[in-house]
């Protein structure tokens, strides 16, 4: 058994590097100052948290009176993954979203700490920063994981929560994105930092999305780019690698007692729907949401009915 493993896992690398070998050439790392002319114009702004100039966007009704709604993206994503959620919502709300550590403008972690308790204290500082002291809290995937977990440490900041394709329960995924696949494979990971074809981030968003059609040019350019950012390759393997210490901490779940929406893609095949239906059972006050034409990504792949569900939500009286 364990020779057949070994086995398998040498026909893997040596069937990736191939891909990246002959799919893909040297690729550089892009400044921060090319990728803001493209990414990072307004209204993009930025803000000093733990050292690194953390790119976010604060749009719509802003006032003292306004819960604000705070957006998390997952792995190798940026704030651009809302941008669908934002025009439907900006006339409501007041609407913030960021790129997390590790990805988009913001770039990696000073200190290469990935975990999701950083990530955690992280959200905390930003959001002092920024002088919020209560909100609505949404994320996908590794946002999700991070907004549950920031929740059951500060209860009394979230008044409600939205998980899209939340992570945190232990699952085995059907199919892994090519970057995932790679950025965990021994060898293969250690070149992601100079080899990063365009191919790739287009196998890896075909992956996650349901509808293939809607994996466009200027989606995959994106991705591409600002995966290409100065330290984003290394601090993405580095994440996909961290160890972990949050296995136990989905026991805590059923802890969380403010409104909860659960909106999950039914072709999610990341984290697929079984641990929809675990967070479904262990919440007490929630509200699933299924929807037959999404992958991994809904609030990206289909924005205006997963923002039009949201926004219903947010709106309920308590």
């Amino acid at each position: 058994m364990k020779r057949r493993t070994v086995v398998k896992t040498l026909l893997l690398i040596a069937g990736l590097l191939v891909l990246l070998l002959v799919g893909g050439s040297y690729q550089p790392d892009k400044t921060t100052q090319e990728l803001q002319t493209l990414y990072g114009q307004p209204p993009s702004r930025f803000v000093k948290v733990n050292g690194m100039s953390v790119h976010y966007r604060r749009e719509g009704m802003v006032s003292k009176e306004t819960v604000p709604l705070v957006l998390l993206h997952g792995t190798g994503a940026s704030l651009h993954t809302w941008d669908g959620w934002v025009d439907e919502l900006k006339n409501e709300f007041d609407v913030i979203r960021l790129d997390l550590p590790a990805y988009g403008l913001t770039g990696p972690d000073l200190r290469h700490d990935y975990s999701i308790e950083a990530y955690v204290r992280f959200l905390r500082q930003f959001l002092n920063q920024l002088g919020i002291n209560e909100c609505y809290l949404a994320g996908n995937s590794l946002g999700g994981a991070i907004a549950w977990q920031f929740a059951l440490a500060y209860p009394s900041t979230v008044k409600k929560m939205i998980l899209i394709d939340a992570a945190g329960y232990p699952q085995q995924s059907k199919s892994l994105p090519l970057a995932f696949r790679i950025g965990r494979t021994p060898v293969l990971k250690h070149l992601v930092k100079y080899l990063t074809p365009r191919a790739v981030a287009e196998s890896s968003l075909k992956n996650v999305y349901f509808d293939d059609t809607k994996v466009t040019e200027s989606l995959v350019n994106r991705y591409w780019r600002l995966t290409l950012r100065t330290g984003n390759r290394e601090a993405f393997v580095k994440r996909l690698n961290a160890p972990t210490t949050q296995n136990d901490a989905w026991r805590n779940i059923h802890k969380l007692s403010m409104p909860v929406m659960i909106q999950w893609g039914k072709h999610d095949e990341l984290i697929p729907l079984n641990a929809a239906e675990r967070f479904h059972n262990d919440l007490p006050n929630d509200t699933l949401f299924v929807y037959p034409n999404a992958g991994h990504v809904p609030m990206e792949e289909i924005p205006v009915l997963t923002a039009n569900d949201a926004r219903e939500f947010l709106r309920k009286k308590d």
